[in-house]
């Protein structure tokens, strides 16, 4: 019951300070389960694959360098195994790229959007059923998998992935789809 209570507060905390989010937002996470995952050397491609293979509902995912094709057919299977699967790439990225991933992405049915709105849209993130988040300054490229010192964050908790999405709708909200 009292768990109940501190999630039923922490909703009502963050749907009043929403205007609010986009200065950053203070949370404590109390038990939550994470995993950390460093490159070269720690899979961390497989570890997300792994995270999409085991999505239910929906994969939200705002990414600045995407180049993996590993990560790309996972998105694209989710998309076909029925999974809601979009994602915001920087504007600037994809057309240095000749928007590659782009089309890749949208022939395989997944619902593609570019941010030209900033400088560089750098965020590095993907959410999962609403639950999971997986952060960090991992790009989606073989550089960051093979070659560079790079990290991802992998965080189980309902209440931070409400804060994440809530951030990805408002950037999807002046991204262009594509």
């Amino acid at each position: 019951m009292k768990k109940i209570l501190v999630i039923f507060l922490c909703t009502i905390v963050t749907c009043i300070t929403y205007p609010y989010l986009s200065q950053g937002t203070d949370l404590v996470l109390n038990n939550t389960p994470a995993k950390v995952c460093f490159s070269p050397g720690g899979k961390c491609t497989n570890k997300i694959i792994k995270e999409t293979e085991a999505a239910t509902r929906e994969i939200l995912v705002q990414m600045f360098l995407f180049t993996s094709a590993p990560l790309r057919n996972a998105l694209v299977k989710a998309q076909k195994r029925g999974i809601n699967v979009e994602v915001i790439l920087d504007k600037r990225e994809q057309k240095n790229q000749q928007y590659k991933t782009a089309k890749a992405l949208s022939k395989g049915g997944v619902t593609v959007y570019t941010d030209d709105k900033h400088t560089n849209a750098h965020n590095k993130v993907m959410i999962i059923d609403r639950e999971i988040i997986i952060t960090g300054s991992f790009n989606y490229t073989y550089p960051a998998e093979s070659k560079n010192a790079e990290n991802i964050l992998i965080i189980r908790s309902g209440d931070l992935a409400k804060i994440y999405a809530d951030n990805w709708l408002n950037h999807r909200n002046h991204s262009k789809k594509y």
